[in-house]
């Protein structure tokens, strides 16, 4: 016996008693409402699977009825299918932009009405079911990569304190060797590293704050020192930053990828240009500008997606960076974007709101 949940809500008692038969006779539990008030005073003790809900009531009508559902997040994503007798693209547009999954007119066909719920409960079910499954492996790939970790972070202290042994003894061969073995390792832990900053945005959610964008960036040059030093990078910065919003961990690695990047595969020496503008829409744009070789039509179509690398020949790592900066400035209400010719280097940005509205 099918034991969904269907909330109807509706003022029309002729048309709740045909629905409650009919849903009742296809085996569901039903509830009623007969306005938007009492549907929502249910929906502190009930959790409905899908609900029908009528857009002319009195009192709040259907679609304030619906905004109310929406901001419970018990039941921001129960299917909310409208009913009315108004036949009018508008209102169905409006009802849909809304969060409602479907729209079905008056007078109610029943065979239709129990065919758009059998529709739309089977694509909830799936909906859960493939959010467990996601849920499952990031629980899996975290635990897997926590496992990983520690065990590289003990290989890496160790091949440290090797190499400088072997260094103080005079063993140039073997050192140029552990010096291999240690790069090796940090790339592993840099891999890890971004695959659980990757798990983390798509489950936590922030509140963005005012940037000390001077200082973050600082951070981040002090993290990628040993770049610039080996690299024998010129670094060119503002004197002073545009005000922006977010949140400043995350927003510290979007510099640490677009910096290391410049690095890599920028010029000889690499010789960076680095800034921010407030535009006119509010946003503020961030920019790392490099004196590279630049970027083919057919790269730039393809850098922020996972795995993909923008040099097969210097590439570090398997190209989760770029995709992990997208992520994080669209979390953060912002766009990412590279400009580039051939010959001519590259210029990564990224925009975050210019204030917190």
């Amino acid at each position: 016996m099918n034991k969904t949940t269907v909330l109807i809500v509706d003022d029309n008692t002729t048309n709740l008693s045909l629905l409650f038969e009919a849903l009742q006779a296809a085996g569901y539990h039903v509830i009623v409402a007969q306005d938007g008030a009492s549907a929502l005073e249910r929906l502190h003790y009930i959790r409905p699977d899908i609900i029908l809900l009528d857009i002319m009531m009195p009192g709040p009508d259907g679609y304030e009825t619906l905004r109310h559902i929406k901001a419970q997040p018990s039941h921001r994503d129960t299917p909310v299918i409208f009913m009315t007798a108004v036949h009018d693209t508008y209102y169905e547009v409006k009802g849909l932009q809304m969060g409602a999954v479907d729209y079905i007119t008056k007078p109610l066909q029943m065979e239709l009405v129990l065919a758009r719920l059998n529709t739309h409960l089977t694509l909830r079910s799936l909906q859960k079911n493939l959010q467990e499954q996601n849920n499952d492996l990031e629980a899996y790939a975290h635990t897997v990569a926590h496992d990983l970790k520690a065990p590289l972070a003990v290989i890496l202290g160790h091949t440290e304190l090797i190499a400088d042994e072997l260094a103080a003894r005079g063993l140039d061969d073997l050192t140029a060797q552990f010096a291999l073995v240690q790069s090796n390792v940090q790339k592993q832990v840099n891999i890890i590293n971004e695959l659980l900053l990757l798990a983390s945005l798509r489950k936590e959610e922030v509140q963005p704050t005012r940037l000390d964008m001077a200082a973050i960036v600082s951070q981040a040059l002090r993290q990628l020192a040993h770049m610039v030093v080996e690299y024998h990078a010129e670094i060119a910065m503002p004197p002073a930053w545009p005000q922006a919003f977010g949140y400043a961990p995350w927003v510290e690695e979007v510099w640490v990828n677009y910096l290391s990047n410049g690095l890599k595969y920028g010029g000889q020496p690499p010789r960076l240009t680095i800034g921010g503008v407030l535009q006119p829409d509010g946003m503020v744009r961030f920019w790392v500008q490099d004196n590279g070789r630049g970027l083919t039509p057919s790269d730039q179509t393809t850098l922020f997606t996972e795995f993909t690398r923008l040099n097969q020949t210097r590439a570090q790592g398997y190209g989760l960076g770029l995709s992990i900066v997208r992520r994080i400035i669209h979390k953060l209400g912002g766009e990412v974007g590279a400009e580039s010719k051939m010959g001519q280097g590259s210029t990564f940005y990224f925009t975050l709101p210019g204030s917190d509205e």
